[in-house]
């Protein structure tokens, strides 16, 4: 007689920003393979940020094949697919073909702040108010910025060439880096996102979670491309034409940090988390109402299980975290690889006096100042390269410190411990001085891989892996825990130094510095 299998494993898709990552999990939250590659950084000018997404998709189809070979699972072993993605990163492409019709806009892409610009300066005639900055932040909880999908959607539809015809006629779609991915994987038979990627674009209304029409009018996007809503919970689509999944239902869907924050089981009403990745990302649960900032950060929708109601939280992002040690090595030569940061950081005992500020996409939250750009302050003879390494992963605390008393001003509440994750929180150093600025504990789960695992959660609540948040929680350990040992005068002194730097940021671009960059004539 066969041998009944059964339905344990949850494979989850994580699509970053510089990397793409599918990691196969059991009931018990164990990682049981995984594979992992990066994918290329387009930028065509300064500023723009691009992404293949042609070749996002043909690496997933293949890690997922490297991952199902190592697990060594049968097809009939994996109860769901769950999806996490790189958020606001803006993708069209032909309704037919399923071809892009040009490179996909990151998140960190400015070549849109023209368009917002624009839209900040019109007024309301019967008021003279500026009309476009607070009629959408009330409806989308998000301030009028390049980081977000809608921006990149109305670039896409003013620059490519016959676009906006093709939007009119129905024949182009629109979506973020998950509706992209579900598009392929169901064969082009589903265009959806969930909740969570929905809230990011400032095209959809909170409090009824569609699309707002008020929003589609001001950037002047056509509904006809964009995808339908769902949770980030619930069966979605089946798989078809990958080998080894044929069948298999996409049953979660989440943005990065969306899911990070559920991968650490923060479901209630001020649980926290900070993600140290290509950025870093604070959310702060708020529970089932939206929660408006009067300090800089972003209204935004943290999962929707099934029907429930949705939970809603604050959200601190900060542009440039672990991208910055990127830099240091790709852009000047700084390290060989991650591995060097380390052990680089920890072998000075500050940074010299130097301070980094990674305005290389102006500053977000809390101080979104577009206008912003990147600067080494502080060198003398004395700095070297170690020095500006720990700088690096210095300017990650200090703009994860700004993001924190913003909440706790929106709020009313202080945070009593910081729970972190992503690439960033493996460095003891880092989190270290983490604790030591903000003089809290910083706690570290034991499963790293937070981002991945909230997706898996999301796939797996669904599928009847696991039946409860409950039981989700219970699977979620502590790693590791750092208690603050840095004495106020000392951090105080840090900050006002950070804060120094930062305003020697400010205001650097204008007309000079964009013709400039543009290469126009001198």
């Amino acid at each position: 007689m066969a041998t009944k299998h059964t339905a344990d494993h949850v494979i989850a898709i994580d699509q970053g920003t510089t990397s793409t990552r599918v990691i196969v999990f059991d009931r018990k939250a164990r990682e049981v393979a995984s594979a992992q590659r990066e994918h290329r950084q387009i930028f065509e000018k300064p500023g723009w940020v691009g992404h293949d997404a042609t070749e996002i998709w043909q690496t997933t189809k293949t890690l997922l094949r490297e991952a199902l070979g190592k697990a060594r699972l049968a097809r009939e072993r994996i109860a769901g697919v769950g999806i996490t993605n790189q958020r606001e990163t803006t993708l069209v492409w032909d309704a037919k073909t399923g071809e892009p019709i040009t490179d996909a806009i990151v998140w960190q892409d400015t070549r849109v702040q023209p368009i917002i610009d624009a839209l900040a300066a019109e007024t309301d005639p019967a008021t003279g108010e500026p009309f476009g900055v607070e009629r959408l932040r009330k409806i989308t909880g998000l301030p009028l910025a390049s980081y977000f999908s809608a921006g990149k959607v109305r670039w896409i539809l003013d620059e490519i060439p016959g676009a906006r015809e093709r939007a009119e006629r129905g024949e182009l779609r629109f979506g973020t880096i998950d509706s992209w991915l579900i598009f392929n994987l169901t064969g082009g038979a589903s265009h959806v996102t969930d909740v969570t990627n929905a809230s990011r674009t400032q095209l959809c209304d909170l409090e009824t979670l569609d699309w707002s029409d008020t929003a589609l009018e001001t950037f002047g996007i056509p509904r006809s491309m964009l995808p339908s809503i769902v949770s980030s919970s619930e069966r979605i689509g089946e798989i078809h034409g990958v080998p080894g999944l044929e069948g298999v239902p996409i049953a979660g869907v989440l943005g990065d940090q969306q899911a990070a924050t559920f991968g650490q089981a923060a479901f209630a009403p001020g649980n926290a988390k900070h993600t140290f990745g290509t950025g870093g990302f604070l959310i702060v649960n708020t529970g089932e109402e939206p929660v408006f900032s009067g300090n800089g950060l972003l209204t935004t929708v943290a999962y929707r299980v099934g029907d429930q109601k949705p939970v809603y939280a604050l959200e601190g992002s900060v542009a440039v975290a672990g991208s910055l040690h990127h830099w240091l090595r790709d852009n000047l030569g700084m390290l060989r690889d991650s591995t060097e940061i380390e052990g680089l950081a920890s072998s000075v005992p500050d940074t010299g006096g130097a301070f980094i500020v990674p305005a290389f996409s102006g500053l977000f939250a809390p101080r979104w100042q577009p206008d912003a750009r990147g600067v080494i302050v502080g060198l003398t003879r004395f700095v070297t390269r170690a020095h500006l390494v720990r700088a690096a992963s210095e300017a990650s605390v200090y703009q994860t410190i700004e993001v924190i008393e913003a909440a706790a001003a929106d709020t009313g509440v202080r945070l009593g411990e910081l729970r972190v994750d992503g690439g960033g929180s493996v460095s003891d150093m880092m989190m270290q001085f983490q604790a030591d600025m903000l003089g809290i504990d910083v706690v570290r789960p034991e499963i790293l891989e937070t981002t991945a695992l909230g997706a898996a959660f999301a796939a797996g609540l669904a599928t009847g892996v696991w039946s409860s948040l409950d039981e989700l929680g219970g699977l979620v350990r502590e790693g590791r825990r750092w208690v603050p040992r840095m004495g106020a005068e000392d951090r105080d002194r840090r900050l006002r130094l950070w804060n120094r730097a930062v305003e020697r940021s400010l205001g650097w671009v204008d007309d000079d510095v964009r013709a400039y960059a543009d290469g126009e004539p001198r």
